[in-house]
């Protein structure tokens, strides 16, 4: 028994060790803004949290699984935030499919009428509109100031960070986001 159990931990720790949060490839993509994209050593869990849409219906993080997600928490009081936001939307409009998602979440006090007024005047219609109204999601996942931008793998993991706007259709950026989206 003794064996198996060595076995087990040692299997485990051989696979722990060549876990990779992201691709080399793709670190050495960081230009511009992305210079202030930050990859962790390994892949960090993330909190379980409801996130609410337009009608309050109810929606998970997992729903993306599979996907490579770029996570936005944003505010509608936050300049930097809606400075950034028709750059995501236009990478979702781009590279937003079957392999990424861009998914923007309101965390704190945002009126959905607030919300629903900023989409319509800065042209964003490729993004849902989710809330996290108690920003349970963004206390879990440690965000202290907006907007933070946090890159999630395929198993809805976080892999990467950014904190501050960023122009997220720019070459560098699509361009880790491709090299992260082909690391199958």
């Amino acid at each position: 028994m003794r064996l198996v159990r060595l076995a087990v931990l040692y299997t485990a720790l051989a696979l722990g060790a060549n876990a990779v949060a992201a691709d080399p490839a793709a670190e050495a993509l960081r230009e511009g803004d992305m210079r202030k994209l930050t990859f962790h050593a390994e892949p960090q869990p993330l909190p379980q949290a409801e996130l609410i849409d337009q009608n309050d219906t109810p929606h998970g993080l997992d729903e993306y699984h599979g996907q490579i997600v770029v996570l936005n928490f944003w505010a509608t009081w936050c300049a930097p935030c809606r400075h950034e936001m028709p750059s995501l939307d236009r990478l979702q409009a781009e590279l937003g499919g079957a392999d990424l998602a861009v998914v923007p979440v309101a965390t704190g006090r945002n009126a959905l009428p607030a919300i629903t007024r900023f989409y319509e005047e800065a042209g964003i219609t490729h993004l849902p509109v989710l809330r996290d109204p108690r920003s349970a999601l963004a206390r879990g996942m440690g965000v202290l100031g907006l907007p933070v931008t946090v890159i999630l793998d395929r198993e809805g993991r976080e892999i990467a960070r950014l904190q501050g706007d960023a122009e997220w259709d720019s070459a560098s950026a699509k361009a880790i986001l491709t090299t992260l989206a082909d690391a199958r």
